[in-house]
This record gives structure tokens, C-alpha cells and sequence, in this order.
């Protein structure tokens, strides 16, 4: 595809300038670098396509190069060029990550033709992180960012109670992610197959609301010239979530309070109940026993809802997993806004750890669109950055001691470092820029487990990764 970027690093600069002359007549962007140090300060400051690195450098072999720039970029495709080719090195590189190899002197048409299939083999590897993102949103445990002990908790909980036909109540803050661990209840629950239907009670008028409910019969008023379906029957054999059920008229519960106990209903104008099998989810932000006392909210209610409470803390109270969080948004604004912002400055992402984030996840993501929309730079800074009503941050944000601060932030750097490099304490060190027993120090004294990074623990065992 024309236009795509190719790093090619070569300490030969004849030959660089010959395959800078041969990749761009075929019409690809191409970014030479004489060494392994200018290469990573490239990929640092750009996202490329492809890199085709030479074996033998003076300052860095093209091995040990491709493995540091896997950490930066990790579904780079590499293609390593030679002229020592042999077996062992073949495989040794392509082991630790390379796409291809090809051996000095090489045909024009030869390297073109395994460019073009590394670059093949990128794309599918990005459409397929695409097409997880989006399932993300409503699937499993393991799409849900959260590296916090608190949020690490609630997981573990919930997937205990995923397999279970139990009732379940969220309770939250608005943006704390409610209707994500909802889809996620659903998909890991033996009703993963049936429908999940969700329905927002503050959202659709009084006067409405019945009708979507329980949906009605034909002639049951004025231009209901035909049966509907209700919601409810809809979502027969699935999971049925009411989220900020708070907001449900007093006559309504009545009338859902049957529904929860009998599992059966009458359709508006209907005189044969319907029945439906589902499993009751519920959310809200509300705090329900204030409303039980203020005669908003039926007690029998609450008791048939409140089976399995889970509290989900805000986004306040979990700071280790900003930076994580962040760095998912940057990613799903640079591919729809076709951008390629490699990440934060030190000071910007001080500015969002400090905040108070009173909307939660949900004004993360609006702020974190915002940066990518505004920013003209390879990097996020704290100029792109509106929080809240302000254009930048002031002093009004939540200020911590120093001490506290520093604390903070360190503990969910080296948090972001090891989910980087899926719990490898050798790679994490080199790209913390420390030695390997200082990072270990450091780990201990955030009590942090490398094991508990590593692919191969169970989904309850590990950082969760879309977001809540």
C-alpha cells in the first residue's frame, strides 16, 4: 500500500541510500537510521509499518535492536537482512520476533516481495486488534483494563458470579463502566448465546417506558395496528439489564416486581400473560435505601434486586490504572482519526494522574479524544490536555504531597512496563532504563508480582485488559 513507513537501519550508508532509492519509487515512506540508537529514538517518535534491519552493526546487532523495538512497538513486522547467513541465525531471529529473513546480496524484486507480505501480515494483525476492540466492548474479563488491586477484586468476583443465574446490582458513579462488567457477566455466563438487552430507565419518557418494557397488543391503543414485542420478551433465554434503575416510576416497579418473581408479564392491552426466561442485571448511582426512606423505591424491590451487590470504585480511587487506560484510548483515537500519537509526555500524564475525574472512565475518554483531536505533535502534552472546565490544569486539581505523588505515579509506571512486556523483568528493566535488581526493588516495594503479567496465568490471576 503506498505511502506505508519502513525503518531501515544499516550502518552501510551506501546501501541505505540505494534502498531508500529503490522503496520509494515503489512509493513507500521510507526512514533511514545508520545505528540501533537512532532507530529507537525513531520508533519512539513515530509509528512505522515495517522495519528491515541489518544483523551486523557496530553499536547494536539487528537482533538484540528488533527485540527493544518490539517493546515499543510491538506488532511491528521485521524482516532481517545478513550477509551471514546461516541456519541457526535464521531461526534464532525468527524465534524472538523477526517476520523474514534474507541474505546479502539480495534481488530488489526479492526484498520488495517479502516486504509486501510482512506489510500484508501488519494489517491483518491490525484489522484483527480492530475487530477485538469491538468486541471488547461487550465480551469478556480479559478485555477490561484494570491493573488496580481494587478493580482486580471486583473481577474476580464477578467472575465467580458470571456462571451463576443470580441477580446481580451494580452500584457506581456515572462513567465507572456498569454497563461493561454487565456485558461481561453475560458473555461469561451459560446465557452467552442468548441476547443481552439493556435498557437505560432514566433515558425514555414515563409515558413510553411500559411500552418498551412489556410491549403491547394489536389494538391495545391508538395506531397499534400491530403486536410488539417488549423488551422483556426479547430478551428470552438472554440477560435483561436495567441500568439506573433508580429511576423507575413507582408504578412500574409494581409491575417488574412481578416479572422478577413470576417471570411472566402482561403486554400492554394484553389479557394472557407472556412468560420470559431471562437473567436480571441491575445498575445505578443512586444510593437505593435513602430512596426506600424518601418513598421513592419499593423495599420489596430493592430486596429482589440487591441478591449480589458489587460496588464499583471510581476512577479517583484507581489512578494505577490511568496510564494503561490512556494509552487504550490514545490507540482507539489514532485509528479512527487516522493519527499515529505514539504516547504521553511525563508531564501530561502527571496532569492526569492528578485529576480528580469526576466523570470517571467515560470523561477519560472524552479528554484522551480531545488530546488525539487537537494534538499536531508525536506526542500528547499537558497544552492538549482540558480537564474539566479549564483549558489546561491549575492548581485547583487534586494536589497530593509530594512523597505521595511520586509514589503513585511510580507504582503505575512500573505497572504499565510489566504489562508491556507481559511480565519479563529483563525487558521491563531495559525499558524502564534501570538495572535488573533496581527493578526488582522497586517491584518489592510496590508489591508488585512479575507473575501475575505473564500470558500463561489464568484470567483471574492477571491484569484484565477494554475498559471500566
Amino acid at each position: 500500500m503506498a505511502g506505508e513507513k519502513i525503518l531501515v537501519v544499516d550502518d552501510d550508508r551506501g546501501l541505505l541510500t540505494l534502498m531508500k532509492a529503490r522503496l520509494e519509487a515503489s512509493g513507500y515512506a521510507l526512514t533511514p537510521a545508520g545505528g540501533g540508537e537512532e532507530a529507537l529514538a525513531c520508533a519512539r517518535n513515530e509509528v512505522f509499518n515495517a522495519a528491515i534491519l541489518d544483523l551486523k552493526m557496530e553499536d547494536m546487532d539487528g537482533i538484540a535492536l528488533m527485540e527493544k523495538l518490539l517493546l515499543i512497538q510491538p506488532q511491528l513486522p521485521v524482516i532481517i537482512l545478513t550477509a551471514y547467513g546461516t541456519i541457526a541465525t535464521a531461526v534464532e531471529a525468527t524465534k524472538k520476533g523477526a517476520y523474514d529473513f534474507l541474505t546479502k546480496p539480495f534481488e530488489a524484486k526479492d526484498l520488495l516481495h517479502r516486504l509486501d507480505k510482512a506489510l500484508e501480515v501488519g494489517r491483518l494483525k491490525d484489522e484483527v486488534d480492530r475487530l477485538r476492540s469491538i468486541v471488547g466492548r461487550s465480551c469478556h474479563f480479559d478485555h477490561i483494563i484494570a491493573t488496580s488491586e481494587k478493580m482486580r477484586q471486583i473481577l474476580r468476583q464477578v467472575e465467580q458470579i458470571a456462571p451463576t443465574e443470580s441477580t446481580v446490582c451494580l452500584y457506581g458513579e456515572s462513567g465507572t463502566g456498569k454497563e461493561l462488567i454487565a456485558r461481561a457477566i453475560h458473555m461469561s455466563s451459560r446465557r452467552s448465546h442468548g441476547p443481552f438487552i439493556a435498557i437505560n430507565c432514566g433515558a425514555i419518557p414515563e409515558g413510553l417506558l411500559e411500552n418498551e418494557l412489556f410491549g403491547h397488543v394489536k389494538g391495545a391503543f391508538t395506531g397499534a395496528d400491530q403486536s410488539k414485542k417488549g423488551l422483556l420478551q426479547q430478551a428470552d433465554g438472554g440477560t435483561f439489564f436495567l441500568d439506573e434503575i433508580a429511576e423507575l416510576p413507582i408504578s412500574l416497579q409494581v409491575k417488574l416486581l412481578r416479572v422478577f418473581q413470576e417471570r411472566e408479564f402482561y403486554p400492554v392491552g394484553g389479557v394472557k400473560p407472556v412468560s420470559t426466561d431471562i437473567r436480571l442485571l441491575a445498575a445505578t448511582n443512586r444510593d437505593l435505601w435513602t430512596m426506600i426512606e424518601e418513598g421513592k423505591f419499593r423495599e420489596d424491590l430493592y430486596y429482589r434486586i440487591h441478591v449480589i451487590p458489587v460496588y464499583l470504585p471510581p476512577l479517583r480511587q484507581r489512578p494505577e490504572d490511568i496510564p494503561l487506560m490512556a494509552q487504550h484510548f490514545l490507540q482507539r483515537f489514532n485509528g479512527r482519526m487516522s493519527k499515529t500519537i505514539s504516547g504521553f509526555t511525563p508531564e501530561a500524564m502527571q496532569h492526569l494522574m492528578l485529576h480528580h475525574w469526576p466523570g470517571n472512565v467515560r470523561e477519560l475518554a472524552n479528554v484522551i479524544e480531545r488530546a488525539v483531536a487537537l494534538s499536531t505533535e508525536a506526542v500528547i502534552t499537558p497544552e492538549h490536555l482540558i480537564l474539566g472546565r479549564e483549558q489546561k490544569p491549575t492548581s485547583r486539581s487534586r494536589l497530593l504531597p509530594l512523597n505521595d505523588a511520586r509514589e503513585e505515579f511510580e507504582r503505575a509506571y512500573l505497572t504499565q512496563v510489566l504489562n508491556a512486556t507481559q511480565g519479563n523483568v529483563s525487558r521491563a528493566s531495559v525499558l524502564a532504563g534501570r538495572y535488573r535488581a533496581e527493578f526488582y526493588k522497586l517491584m518489592r516495594k510496590h508489591g508488585l508480582d512479575p507473575a501475575a503479567f505473564k500470558n500463561g496465568k489464568k484470567e483471574s490471576e492477571r491484569p484484565q485488559q477494554a475498559t471500566c
